[in-house]
Order: C-alpha cells, then structure tokens, then sequence
C-alpha cells in the first residue's frame, strides 16, 4: 500500500503506525526471547540475575534489529528521495524536444564558467544561433517538421560540443547558444562557420517532405567578463545583424559593442 504524505495529519498518522509497529514488535520479540529461555511456569522461581540478564538481551536484540530496518527504510527513503531531486533538476534544466540544456542549465553552467576564465585570464565565446525563416518554415511544413528542424540543429550542436568542448543549449523558440573558452577570435569565427555549415548539409525529412534549411549565428569573445546577460546581449546584436544583413552567415560583435552593453 503507497502512503501519500501530503499533510500535516498524513506525517502524524504515518508516525502513530510507525511507533504502534515498533511497540507490538517490541512486546511480541520480548515474550518470545524470555519464553524461550525462562519456560512459561510463570509461577516458578527464577533467580534475579537470569532475569536481568535476559530482559538485557532481549532490549539489546529488539533494539539492534528495530534500529537496523528502521535505519535500512530511511536510508533507502533517503536514497530515493535524493535520486528523485537529481532527476528533477536534470529535467529543469534540459529542453524536453531537443535533449540539451534549456536556457536555465546554460545560464546555471555558463555563469562559473566565466568566473573560472577571468580567474584563469583565458578569453570566453559566446555563440547565439537563430533558424532562419522558422516561422515560414513551421508555417509551411507544419509544428512535426518544425520540431525535427529544433532536433537537427540541437543534433549538430551536440556533436560539437562533443568535439569541442562547448557549451550548447536550446536558449528559447528557435535560437541556441554555446559558450567555449580558450580560443581566439579568429578560432571562433571558424568554428562558428563550421556549425553554419553542418546545419545548412543536413537534410530534415517528414514523410515526404525534405528540406534544408539554414542559421545564422552571431559571437562575440570577451576577456574577464563574468555579466553572462550582458555578453548574451552582444552575442544577440551580432545575431540581429546577421539576419538584417542576409541571414546564413556569422557576424562577429567586437569590443566597443560588449563595452557599451
């Protein structure tokens, strides 16, 4: 039987079955331990000390095994109640459709990340990746092929970070994020254009419909700055003028625009 403990009544009924539990346990494992060895003339005449010495093995035995399940089932609660907040963090922070981080487990991962690159004097990369034309596309094809069109692009960032060491995530709607640290400008224009290129190869395939589509992507690489909303908003600048400049191309953000931020 599951006992749902939701209420304050729920934890006392749940503590008066418990103890209710351990004192008939205790009454019953008592009898029988100086049943067994004092016979059952109760009548007879027994000497103290056997008395003594029995009603102490049995508390110490009904004791050390009442202690030891209750013990075992809290820790077992215990154990399950720590993995279940495991999951449930996990959850919290991973886009259920695509299977990356969500926009809360990158900003939860990508805040000590800079903190350790200013500490360390190493440079950090922001990307912010955008579909282009998603709504057309949602709009023509339909949400299913939509959907797969968020998969194969979260797919290719995936593989990245995998190769790369990146941090990616689906940052909202149609637009993801990475952050690298470590590598130069130059380094990150490239491989920003290799994840333009390996999404614009990919085919996305709904029944019979096959399409490919492209991303734009804008950057920008600071050094000791720990402000992750104010480099995102960089990074979105350059996105934006990505797109007012043609979309499928990646735009670098430089210094004056994170200064000014």
């Amino acid at each position: 039987m599951v006992f749902h403990i939701t209420t304050e009544a729920d934890v006392m009924r749940h503590t008066a079955q418990r103890v209710a539990v351990a004192t008939s346990l205790s009454v019953v494992m008592t009898v029988t331990i100086l049943t067994m060895h004092l016979g059952t003339d109760y009548s007879a005449s027994i000497r103290t000390g056997d008395v003594v010495i029995m009603s102490l093995a049995a508390c110490t035995t009904i004791s050390a095994l009442l202690s030891g399940i209750l013990s075992y089932r809290s820790a077992r609660l215990m154990q399950q109640l720590t993995l279940m907040r495991s999951e449930m963090s996990r959850i919290s922070q991973t886009d259920q459709l695509t299977g990356i981080l969500n926009r809360r487990g990158f900003d939860d991962a990508a805040m000590p990340a800079l903190r350790s690159a200013k500490h360390a004097g190493l440079p950090a990369v922001v990307f912010m990746c955008d579909i282009d034309h998603f709504k057309s596309i949602n709009d023509r094809f339909g949400h299913e092929f939509g959907d797969k069109a968020l998969i194969a692009v979260a797919d290719v960032l995936r593989q990245f970070s995998r190769t790369n060491g990146a941090l990616v995530a689906r940052h909202g709607g149609e637009e993801f994020a990475a952050l690298m640290i470590g590598i130069s400008r130059e380094t990150a224009k490239d491989l920003a254009e290799d994840i333009r290129r390996a999404c614009a190869a990919r085919d996305i395939v709904s029944g019979e419909i096959s399409h490919r589509l492209t991303i734009s992507i804008g950057l920008t690489v600071t050094r000791g700055e720990t402000d992750l909303a104010k480099i995102m908003r960089v990074a979105d600048q350059a996105l934006y003028m990505a797109k007012r400049q043609g979309r499928d191309r990646v735009i670098r953000a430089d210094e004056a625009a994170l200064a000014a931020a």
